[in-house]
């Protein structure tokens, strides 16, 4: 049976060049040189004057000069390798690739656009990318709000590893793993372009039926009165990819709480009451409120949004905490309901350690600060010490292997400059000479990686970059 795994070992490296246009260092020049790797302008899908201006701007301050490099390669990634513009009935249409698969994840999508969204307010093209990207999202949900990847084809067959799940597939579906962030990132995005541009234009009567998918659907999850109409089993020798008990997870006893089957690593969920995306939600809910009031007046659709904004934030905040042998709080990565919590972290956001990043939480709130200490220490069982480098993966990868997303979000909510530097340290020198940023890389040896063509991980460090420079500026212009 072919898996996502099986994929992507397959596919190589060869292939994603093949694909991107990307002359990796190693096959044809000596990275020392560090010349663009960006695809020749005429090969670009998209280009943006303003992101292009930000780019030399921000280059221009970075005294490293690898890192400088790096930066030039991996903050433009997802405009010049993954975006296709057209039209859908009549209107701006955007579809998003992950990188290295042709699929459209609701997660990645929106977290690949997300460091371009302030600069749309003065840059036409962005502005249509976006409203593009937002009436896709709300059409992929309006289509199936348990799917966390959809193909560019709205008609097309699934991805081929998806093809004989046991499960409720439509038409037009990459991959049906129920996620809580495959419905909030796309409010994230959404709420963020709104704010930044203040365009209304995408927020037709499409998106607020999908607005009003996701409410039922985080309604349906909380699973009060029965498991709901969603289910899921694969054929697989990875445990991690299907569920047991006839595909709707291990019992729980229902609190109010958002159920999840897959975490944003599409591992399925030990215990079904996830705390990253349910705090995800609750944010994400009170954003939609938001919007609804503000665009559509609609104040009974943002009264219902809100409440159970406010019955899960209750929730989790009641059952989603544990105690160290101190008594000292910190968060649950999962609980069942019955009183068994799991504590671990995985580098994919939402994540323990990506709550503020996400808007969560303070980066200063105590309940996080002794969460983010240990999920980066051994009490983490997926926290990984190496020669190279320092960092958090999961099972989806394995043991050893660091995801340098965990090590871009360590930085991202750091306050200590001692520790972002560091962090891209461990960045610049475990690129394997490639000038991007992979999937994951074994802690000790670098140039064991997966993934040369990850969109989000890439603009991930474009929008690290940007943080470092206006908080910590001097960082930058010196050596590390």
């Amino acid at each position: 049976m072919p898996t996502r795994r099986n994929f992507l070992k397959l596919i190589g490296t060869a292939t994603a060049v093949g694909m991107t246009g990307i002359t990796l260092p190693g096959l044809a020049k000596s990275a020392s040189t560090y010349t663009s790797q960006r695809p020749p302008l005429a090969k670009r899908k998209f280009v943006s004057e303003a992101v292009e201006r930000q780019l030399a701007s921000v280059k221009a301050s970075i005294a490293d000069p690898k890192l400088a490099w790096m930066f030039e390669n991996c903050y433009p990634n997802t405009l010049d390798t993954t975006v296709e513009l057209g039209t859908l009935d009549g209107k701006p249409d955007t579809f998003v690739i992950t990188g290295d698969i042709n699929a459209m994840w609701m997660r990645d999508s929106s977290a690949q656009v997300v460091p371009y969204v302030p600069l749309a307010k003065h840059d036409k093209a962005l502005q249509r990318l976006f409203r593009g990207l937002i009436r896709r999202q709300a059409r992929c949900i309006r289509i199936d709000p348990y799917a966390n990847a959809f193909m560019p084809d709205p008609h097309a067959q699934p991805l081929v590893w998806a093809r004989h799940d046991q499960t409720d597939m439509k038409p037009g579906v990459g991959e049906r793993k129920w996620e809580i962030d495959s419905l909030c990132y796309p409010i994230r995005l959404a709420h963020s372009y709104w704010q930044a541009t203040g365009d209304t234009e995408p927020f037709d009567d499409d998106w607020r039926e999908a607005m009003h998918l996701v409410l039922k659907t985080f309604r349906e999850q909380q699973r009060k009165h029965d498991k709901g109409s969603y289910h899921f089993q694969r054929t697989s020798e990875v445990p991690t990819e299907t569920q047991m008990l006839g595909g709707y997870g291990n019992p729980t006893q229902p609190n109010g709480m958002i159920h999840s089957m897959f975490r944003p690593s599409d591992d399925a969920c030990t215990y079904p009451l996830f705390v990253p995306p349910n705090l995800f939600a609750v944010l994400s809910l009170r954003q939609l409120a938001q919007m609804s009031r503000a665009l559509h007046k609609d104040a009974d659709f943002a009264g219902e949004c809100e409440a159970l904004a406010n019955e899960v934030e209750q929730a989790v905040h009641k059952d989603g905490r544990m105690r160290d042998e101190d008594g000292r709080e910190f968060w649950a990565y999962e609980i069942d309901g019955f009183g068994n919590q799991l504590f671990m972290d995985d580098a994919n956001v939402p994540s323990l350690l990506g709550l503020p990043y996400l808007g969560c939480c303070d980066r200063n709130d105590p309940l996080y600060r002794h969460t983010r200490e240990l999920a980066w220490s051994p009490r983490n069982p997926y926290f990984f010490r190496g020669k190279a480098a320092n960092g958090i993966g999961g099972p989806h990868e394995g043991l050893r292997m660091i995801w340098p997303m965990s090590i871009m979000m360590y930085a991202q909510t750091s306050g200590d400059v001692a520790e972002v530097r560091q962090c891209l340290k461990w960045l610049r020198d475990t690129d394997a000479g490639s000038g991007f940023i992979h999937e994951t890389f074994d802690q000790d040896d670098p140039t064991h990686f997966t993934r040369s063509w990850f969109a989000w991980a890439n603009t991930l460090f474009g929008e690290l970059m940007i943080d470092v420079q206006q908080r910590y500026p001097s960082l930058l212009l010196g050596e590390l």
